[in-house]
């Protein structure tokens, strides 16, 4: 079977995670890890705050990973592992715990850091991002190439399905890149401003990638025991891959684009796909990359009684 294993990333978060997963020996590792209560926030609430990046971020790989739990005791009695494991941005991080790579813990730790140093990199109202919907890749990348200068940038961030892709940077830049593309279609362009906190996947983040890389100093990285298709490249790296690559890879994360619909791309259509966070956003994401690719989301009511009819 050709099970493959998919990790969401911000956006999915809500009050009232993981609240059927408190049983799992993890979760008493939540708060601990973070050095907060985060369990109260994932619990209560209030959104606002539990929609701030800082703790959005270990809330989500959280509770993704409690059901990864769920997911591997299923797994082993069924004598199955999967083929690869990939996250969507931040999910990345609980794409690799899952395949060993990094300890719950720490994933929690870095995530949790990876939030509050990406908020902390681009001065509010500096940088935006926005949603570009129905246009061609090649047209986006290009727009953005010409838009941006030495002082006010913008790329593509986020491939997330054929039919849209989010730009971020400096909010003129942004702003120019679709006038060109405007231009260039000779017909008006849909473009979503999104409600983000900072611009996500682009150059104003390279404080954050410096801080991470000290931070990652204070964390161990293991070689995967799983393969994983790593957001950067939308290459399969094998079991075993030097942890220097895989923090390499995290850390170009920060600023460098994520290569979603290029990664499912990948997959042969016979795949069997399990979502394994909070929400079922990838399920549908997926379904508009390749429609022929089963896919199960763990954070339903049927989710996991799915698995086991496998």
């Amino acid at each position: 079977m050709n099970l493959i294993i998919v990790f969401p990333g911000q956006g999915t978060q809500y009050v009232g995670m993981a609240s059927t997963l408190k049983d799992l020996p993890l979760y008493g590792q939540i708060d601990a890890s973070v050095g907060y209560a985060l369990t109260n926030l994932m619990q209560n609430g209030p959104a606002e705050e539990l929609k701030l990046t800082e703790n959005t971020q270990p809330a989500i790989v959280a509770h993704s990973l409690l059901l990864a739990e769920k997911l591997n005791h299923i797994l082993a009695a069924k004598n199955l592992k999967p083929k690869a494991v990939l996250g969507h941005s931040v999910g990345e991080y609980s794409a690799l715990a899952f395949a060993g790579a990094i300890s719950f813990a720490d994933a929690l730790r870095a995530v949790h850091y990876r939030g509050k140093f990406m908020q902390e990199a681009s001065p509010q109202g500096k940088g935006t991002m926005y949603a570009i919907l129905k246009q061609e890749a090649s047209l986006i990348v290009e727009s953005c190439q010409l838009a941006s200068t030495t002082t006010e940038m913008v790329s593509a961030a986020n491939f997330n399905e054929p039919s849209q892709i989010v730009i971020s940077g400096d909010k003129p830049a942004c702003e120019r890149a679709i006038k060109i593309m405007e231009e260039k279609t000779g017909a008006r362009v849909k473009a979503i401003e999104l409600q983000v906190s900072a611009p996500f996947h682009s150059a104003l983040m390279k404080p954050a990638e410096g801080k991470m890389s000290e931070l990652f100093q204070t964390l161990s990285f293991k070689s995967n025991t799983i393969p994983y298709l790593a957001n950067v490249d939308a290459q399969l790296y094998a079991a075993n891959t030097d942890p220097t690559i895989i923090k390499k890879n995290l850390l170009e994360q920060i600023c460098g684009s994520v290569l979603w619909t290029q990664s499912i791309q990948t997959l042969s259509s016979d795949s069997i796909i399990i979502e394994c966070g909070p929400g079922k956003v990838l399920a549908g994401l997926i379904k508009k990359i390749n429609p022929e690719l089963k896919v199960i989301s763990l954070d339903t009511e049927t989710g996991l009684q799915e698995v086991e009819a496998l």
